[in-house]
């Protein structure tokens, strides 16, 4: 076999494993469920970061555990899922906070408001001419529509912005 026939069959073999990847993140987000999930605003302290932003999702907590009124900031294991058109959390007992396959939480204070948010910020990466999305008038809330694996954290597919009691209006980031 030639140099140049092995080096076709390399090229063949990794644009095969590339387009692999591609389509079954295409298939998950048409059939995995989807759902609008409040966002809070995180910065890293990182000094490169690309460009992406990166969100804390908000979870409402649900059943019992949702002792939030506790000081507490430690991330504790919850597991996740959607009810009712919302990205709802159970909270577990702190022995499985080292499950790798657990998600956590933490509480943090935004503008005098307690929310329970996910400890691993979403990553969603944009275009360079986009003005930073984290910025917004006052009475706006930035938005995200994540789809749910089975494991692993949700996956982020398109940011939104929300008015007060109003819709959330899909921002067109292209």
């Amino acid at each position: 076999m030639s140099p140049l026939v092995k080096g076709l069959v390399v090229a063949v073999v990794q644009v095969g494993l590339v387009a692999s990847l591609g389509a079954k993140l295409l298939y998950d987000r048409a059939t995995l469920p989807r759902v609008w999930v409040r966002s809070a605003p995180y910065d890293p302290t990182l000094p490169i970061r690309g460009r992406y932003v990166r969100l804390q999702l908000v979870v409402s907590l649900v059943g019992q555990g949702q002792d939030s009124d506790s000081d507490d900031s430690s991330p504790r294991p919850v597991s996740l899922g959607i009810a009712k058109g919302q990205l709802v959390g159970e909270m577990r007992p702190r022995a499985q906070a080292h499950d790798p396959d657990s998600s956590r939480i933490r509480f943090i204070r935004l503008a005098d408001e307690k929310l329970a948010v996910l400890d691993t910020p979403v990553a969603y990466f944009i275009p360079e001419h986009v003005p930073d999305p984290l910025q917004r008038p006052a009475g706006e809330e930035l938005w995200v529509e994540v789809s749910m694996p089975t494991k692993g954290a949700p996956r982020p597919i398109r940011l939104g912005v929300k008015k007060g009691d109003g819709p959330i209006v899909p921002l067109d980031l292209r």
